[in-house]
């Protein structure tokens, strides 16, 4: 069975141009299938700041009305996700930049809570995986960029930590899945302000701990949450760390292990 390499970038990683050049460079020279996962939520922030519209986050999760929703779209599915395809393409790997709309490969629908109206949000129904198949046979590298639709002509917003999660769910009955989480820290820290307190390890018991203490908090909470299920459903293996890292993420040396033990 082939490997493949499902990874997520976001953080200020995203948003400093040496470091995602850097990152983009070094995501290049991966070996083997590979699809790359991309938020960009301060941009979109700063833009809607901009165009003075409020912008509002809960537990990591942006609240998306009507107008921030053309934001995140400009945003994501334009500026960024074509700024890495080309910064990829410069670096020899053949990447097609797509949103979940392209070619039907990620469906959701509208969130609905009892708790707060989240918008324009999207929670992933299904994952074409025939799609993405396609696209690595042939040699491409996909770029997602975290914008969904509900086949009824609605985009929705959707967090791209949940995407990476959904899409390596889906194609880890035909390749070796490993899906790595990068951001600008080490890993899972067990205090925010102090970069050396970096878990090298977390099981599900001890996540559940840490949040229900409020040591876990914020955009955190969706990542851990994605990449629990993740492994619950048949990915080989799952990390959590720096994208300045990210060949000792795939090697082991470096991160945050999400185990079940």
């Amino acid at each position: 069975m082939d490997r493949l390499y499902v990874v997520k970038i976001g953080g200020n990683i995203i948003d400093d141009e040496m470091s995602l050049s850097f990152f983009l460079q070094r995501f290049s020279e991966i070996d083997t299938h590979k699809i790359l996962v991309h938020g960009g939520g301060k941009e979109a922030t700063r833009l809607g700041e901009q165009l003075h519209i409020p912008q509002r986050m809960l537990n990591g999760r942006r609240i998306t009305d009507a107008e921030t929703l053309k934001v995140v779209t400009m945003v994501y599915a334009g500026y960024i996700n074509k700024n890495i395809v080309a910064q990829l393409q410069a670096g020899g790997c053949n990447a097609v930049g797509v949103t979940g709309a392209d070619g039907n490969c990620i469906q959701a629908h509208k969130r609905v809570t009892n708790e707060v109206d989240y918008g324009f949000a999207g929670d992933v129904d299904v994952v074409n995986d025939s799609f993405f198949k396609s696209l690595l046979y042939q040699g491409f590298t996909p770029v997602v960029a975290p914008i969904t639709h509900d086949k009824m002509g609605q985009l929705l917003n959707t967090n791209a930590d949940t995407i990476a999660g959904e899409i390596a769910k889906a194609l880890s009955p035909y390749y070796e899945t490993h899906l790595i989480y990068s951001f600008e820290k080490e890993g899972v820290l067990l205090d925010v302000t102090d970069d050396e307190s970096v878990l090298n390890k977390l099981t599900k018991t001890a996540y559940e701990k840490l949040k229900a203490s409020g040591k876990i908090f914020a955009g955190m909470i969706p990542k851990l949450d994605n990449a629990f299920a993740a492994l619950e459903t048949g990915v080989e293996r799952i990390v959590i760390g720096n994208g300045a890292k990210i060949t000792q993420l795939i090697s082991g040396s470096a991160g945050t292990n999400i185990t079940n033990e």
